[in-house]
């Protein structure tokens, strides 16, 4: 049975405040996905959806129907103008918005062997490579950060301190659906991830505390990235916290040329992970040649 929403009724609303407030996100454990490939991906990587809402107006795309044919979910028909408001699109409704369980927030969902070796990565013998980002203040830029660390084979997104919602409205769309594909967790503090992380070296997984920041110690291209590595990144305007700061074992700054003196937290990111998979590919190319020099 299809329900029809035609106007802004107790139901609308709750799904209207999931766009705009957070605490109600928290409170009722699920977000808005819209877009085709963010839906996609969420189905595909099977993450619950609780409800269906696509427009009344006919015919559906076959990729709309496909999807409703596919996922078990409540359906709601919705006034085109209504979804218009959900889809966060001023000009013309989208065909489907879903509302999406939210996960628990355990770092046990980022995976990491006793050898500090990626579960999760294209070559599964490469070490670990993880992402913190402390204290954004941006939901775009956390929705970038997490895009780029699936295109660059990282094993999970940890967002830490008072920061913007991983599942803001903003955030889910930046990650053009890679929010779906690597596990992103958010903590209050650095004292979740210290003990996590002291956890896995006790069975022998160490894994190093990588700083970025300009004033880093040593440049990016000249600090080897090819062992397990967690790299933090700081807040938009004010960088690491003290305490990541102290906790890092190095830190690295991005060689900058012209006038610009820095890059914002998504385009540093994105250099560093870029620079993280260059060395791992070369490591792993150098290691099949010596391999295939000895058979």
């Amino acid at each position: 049975m299809v329900q029809q929403v035609t106007s802004r009724n107790s139901r609308f609303q709750q799904w209207s405040s999931l766009l705009t407030n957070r605490n109600k996100r928290q409170r009722a454990r699920e977000f808005l996905v819209q877009g085709v490939r963010p839906v996609t991906v969420a189905v595909e990587r099977g993450w619950p959806v609780r409800v269906l809402i696509h427009t009344t107006r006919r015919p559906l795309s076959r990729w709309a129907e496909g999807i409703l044919r596919e996922v078990r979910a409540e359906r709601v028909a919705m006034d085109p103008a209504l979804l218009a408001e959900l889809g966060g699109k001023d000009e013309s409704a989208p065909e489907l918005v879903a509302v999406v369980e939210m996960p628990e927030d355990d770092l046990s969902r980022i995976a990491l062997s006793p050898a500090g070796l990626s579960r999760t990565a294209a070559s599964p013998a490469d070490p670990f490579l993880g992402v913190l980002f402390d204290r954004p203040s941006g939901p775009g830029n956390i929705g970038t950060v997490i895009r780029s660390a699936d295109a660059f084979g990282a094993d999970g997104v940890i967002v830490t301190g008072h920061a913007a919602d991983v599942y803001d409205p903003k955030s889910v769309r930046a990650s053009t659906g890679s929010l779906f594909a690597l596990p992103t967790v958010r903590v209050p503090s650095h004292r979740e991830v210290v003990a996590w992380l002291e956890r896995h070296r006790e069975r022998g997984a160490p894994v190093a505390l990588v700083g970025t920041d300009e004033e880093g110690e040593t440049d990016l291209f000249d600090f080897d990235l090819t062992g397990p590595v967690l790299l933090l990144v700081g807040n938009e305007t004010k960088g690491l916290s003290a305490a990541w700061r102290e906790l890092c074992d190095h830190t690295v700054r991005i060689p900058m040329a012209g006038s610009a003196s820095s890059l914002n937290a998504a385009g540093a990111t994105t250099a560093v992970l870029y620079e993280v998979s260059r060395q791992r590919l070369a490591a792993r190319r150098g290691g099949e040649a010596r391999t295939a020099r000895t058979e």
